[in-house]
């Protein structure tokens, strides 16, 4: 509080500065005699008239005072005009001045003034407050006017130019937190952790009474989306204390030891206002690991000492005071390993991506503001977004309920949330993207292929939706399958099924064309993927065995996506190559014998798909058995 203390000082000294400046202007101004002027020749008049009490001669004028009982009081006379020429007021008015004619002599005018018996006296004209005016204040006044538009443009404010050391954070009171609990759902074993903290908050004696210690910080893990920011503010608004909150990013500033300052500040006004609880999001943005700094001057130096201050600062203070510090990353494994000792990092609270019935409770949660109509099942909404995280399904609520708007319908249908799911998962639907009579043939037979098999097999999710719609940038078809259950574990057998489905598509356009398209390369491209997994990484061919395979790469450079070494022979890699592709080989030629003996349906259903251009439900079940569909479509 030290520091805006000074500040309020400085501002109110700056304001006593000005205020007194100003007063003395206007004492100076009001203070100041009442002076007209006049021409020269109506001076020289008064002075022969004997109207002038005195004078004194300038360079550049003339300043006299006149007489008070000179004025004449005739109707027409020069005491009229007199009048009229010094002020409307000639009792109060009797300072004038006269401007000096360039090149006149002044004897013959200091001769008239001592025939006259005018006093008069000569005086060297001073420039100094001119000067000081004009050459001084206003230009400094100019350049600090600037300054101060260009500090408020460029940092807030002309005092925040110079505070380049205070925290950025922001403070929400107690009374601004609304977000509670019962605002998150489909977390519920983070949510049981993070209850204890509240309860460390709201009743501390209840855990020092037996010599326990009040954990310093709590470390939110987990995937982008699943909503660790908001369990941070539930935890505040449970607890009813002040939240400071700011992004790891804003510590740092392109001067070097602006982060370690920020850093203090922060603790030093969370002190102040304990309980409270300190939230710093992205931790990795200051909390990298130091094994990979290359110990040059700049960035790497600046968040260096920023993370070493800040590890100093949770070393410092003590929790019994009700301070505790809460982070969020979605990337554990690049944070430093003396953040996540116990005594600073002491708890590690997962926020992974929610299965059937987190994802379920969650849209329930979103779908409470909007109009839902009698026929929405959110459970099969549920079922249709595996791994979908937080985000990702309000995402999808807002999209449908956008949908319906559009629509002009009075709430949000069954239809709109398909479609919503569909925007989300596959892009926006094409409707410029025309394709020509054989490309849509092509891709009808296609996505067949892939229904087909998915019914074929044994351990394949069930064919929810085959549509022919261009989507996204690629996507010129799709075929959605709905999971009946959340799997944690899969089988050989499920892993070469789900290559199966994969390939399908690719093998029908074989069957139908006898050639392939490049329609096929993503099927590939993932194909490829799960055969490598099975053989590097699951310790399924028994060529290779049971050991895994893979890279070994440094965790500076792992986090900056860069390759590492090979870690196996080139004999081993050989060998895995050959087992890759003995996998999609034998894979293909049994896709190829299920396919053959459906070849029918494989066309009927293809035709069918190129009719309507999307199937789903009975009709699609329908197609996929073999039953003619001529009729319906009549």
């Amino acid at each position: 509080m030290k520091p805006r203390l000074n500040q309020r000082i400085q501002f109110s000294l700056a304001y006593v500065l000005v205020a007194a400046m100003v007063l003395l202007l206007l004492q100076s101004w009001l203070q100041a005699p009442r002076t007209v002027e006049i021409p020269m020749s109506r001076f020289l008049d008064l002075v022969r008239a004997d109207k002038v009490e005195k004078v004194a001669l300038t360079e550049r004028e003339i300043r006299g005072i006149a007489k008070p009982d000179a004025l004449p009081t005739g109707p027409s006379g020069a005491g009229d005009r007199l009048r009229q020429w010094l002020t409307s007021d000639a009792a109060e008015v009797r300072v004038f001045t006269v401007t000096r004619i360039p090149g006149v002599e002044e004897a013959p005018l200091i001769a008239e003034l001592e025939r006259h018996k005018v006093e008069f006296t000569g005086k060297i004209e001073s420039t100094f407050v001119r000067d000081l005016f004009f050459g001084w204040i206003i230009p400094l006044g100019v350049m600090i006017a600037i300054w101060m538009v260009l500090m408020r443009r460029v940092g807030g404010g002309p005092t925040q130019a110079l505070s380049f050391g205070r925290s950025k954070h922001k403070i929400f009171d107690r009374k601004e937190l609304k977000t509670t609990f019962g605002d998150v759902a489909g977390v519920d074993e983070a949510k049981a952790e993070l209850v204890e903290i509240v309860d460390f908050l709201k009743n501390p004696r209840k855990y020092q009474r037996l010599g326990g210690r009040i954990p310093k910080g709590v470390l939110v893990v987990g995937p982008p989306g699943t909503g660790k920011t908001l369990l941070a503010r539930a935890v505040a608004g449970e607890a009813d204390v002040p939240f400071f909150t700011l992004s790891g990013s804003e510590f740092v500033e392109m001067f070097v030891g602006v982060g370690a300052a920020r850093v203090r500040d922060l603790f030093e006004q969370a002190k102040d206002k304990a309980p409270c609880i300190i939230f710093i999001d992205e931790l990795d943005a200051i909390g990298k690991s130091r094994a990979g700094s290359t110990g040059f001057i700049g960035g790497h130096d600046e968040r260096e000492q920023t993370l070493n201050q800040l590890l100093a600062e949770m070393d410092g203070f003590d929790s019994s005071k009700g301070v505790i510090i809460m982070a969020a990353t979605n990337r554990p494994e690049v944070l430093d390993q003396a953040l996540l000792r116990p005594g600073r990092f002491d708890r590690q609270v997962v926020v992974d991506k929610p299965d059937l019935r987190g994802r379920e409770a969650i849209l329930r949660l979103h779908a409470r503001a909007v109009v839902l109509a009698q026929g929405v099942d959110l459970g099969i909404i549920a079922a249709r977004t595996p791994g979908f995280a937080g985000a990702d399904l309000a995402n999808i609520v807002n999209e449908a309920a956008l949908l319906a708007a559009r629509k002009e319908k009075n709430a949000v249908e069954m239809s709109d949330f398909e479609e919503a799911i569909d925007r989300v998962v596959a892009g926006l639907e094409k409707k410029s993207r025309v394709l020509s009579e054989k490309e849509r043939d092509i891709v009808a037979h296609h996505e067949m292929g892939h229904a087909l098999v998915a019914t074929s097999v044994a351990h394949a999710d069930p064919v929810h939706k085959v549509t022919i719609i261009p989507r996204g940038i690629a996507a010129l078809g799709m075929t959605y399958q709905l999971p009946t259950e959340e799997r944690f574990l899969m089988t050989r057998s499920e892993l070469e099924d789900r290559i199966a489905v994969l390939l399908g598509g690719r093998v029908a356009e074989e069957l139908v064309y006898g050639e392939v398209s490049t329609g096929a390369h993503n099927d590939l491209e993932r194909a490829t993927e799960v055969a490598r997994l099975m053989v590097t990484k699951y310790g399924m061919s028994e060529r290779v065995g049971l050991a895994t395979y893979g890279e070994r790469t440094s965790l500076f450079l792992k986090g900056a996506g860069i390759g590492g070494e090979r870690e196996y022979s080139e004999a081993t890699a050989r060998t895995i190559d050959e087992e890759v592709r003995a996998i999609l080989e034998r894979t293909h030629d049994r896709v190829r014998g299920m396919l053959t003996t459906k070849k029918a349906v494989l066309i009927s259903a293809a035709q069918a798909l190129k009719r309507t251009e999307t199937l789903e439900g009975e009709r699609l079940r329908r197609a996929l058995a073999g039953e003619s569909m001529m009729e319906e479509m009549r």
